[in-house]
């Protein structure tokens, strides 16, 4: 099997899947020093770097609210109803804007996904 000039083995190789594995499973870090993790963004980052929360009568509201709400709900959180999904969005640190949103879904609906989250917020999306 051609390998190419890589300075590593093949031993090495397979170490490096193998600690990868974690990561990728589980979809979050999983080193034991925190200091090897990358730090979230913070509060006065500017807003390119976490993208802003849109403003109501914006265009495009339904994709940007429902890439935000999938930004920090994840797939994990699913089947959830509004107290889970506020669990998630307050544990996660999200913008008060999006937690305030959420607030305003109905009580004891199930939502399998997060577009069934914008949904029940009354936005669809645009053709």
């Amino acid at each position: 099997m051609q390998r190419g000039s890589n300075r590593l083995s093949v031993h090495r190789d397979d170490e490096m899947k193998q600690e990868l594995q974690g990561l990728i499973r589980s979809g979050h870090p999983t080193r034991v020093e925190e200091w090897h993790d990358p730090e979230p963004a913070a509060d006065d980052d500017p807003e390119v770097t976490t993208g802003p929360v849109p403003a109501p009568g914006a265009t495009g509201q339904a994709e940007a609210l429902r890439f935000e709400f999938a930004r920090h709900l994840g797939r994990t959180t699913f089947p959830a109803e509004r107290s889970a999904v506020l669990r998630v969005l307050h544990e996660r640190h999200a913008p008060d804007r999006l937690i305030a949103l959420a607030q305003e879904l109905p009580a004891h609906e199930t939502f399998h996904t997060v577009q069934e989250v914008v949904s029940a917020l009354g936005l669809r999306p645009e053709a």
